[in-house]
């Protein structure tokens, strides 16, 4: 954990396995197979959808 995180609190999610699926096309396709950017990227998504 980097330094800059270490006050931030922990999420758990669990997700189907459709949702990894879907995951991982998206790290494949568009960060080199790194599924922790994939999920970063969608929480971005939900996030922004939730505010509107």
């Amino acid at each position: 954990m980097r330094t800059a995180d270490a006050d931030m609190p922990t999420v758990t999610i669990e997700l189907t396995e459709e949702e990894l699926e879907e995951i991982d096309d998206i790290a494949f396709a568009n960060h080199r197979d790194n599924r922790d950017a994939a999920i970063r990227d969608l929480l971005d998504e939900w996030l922004k959808d939730r505010d509107d």
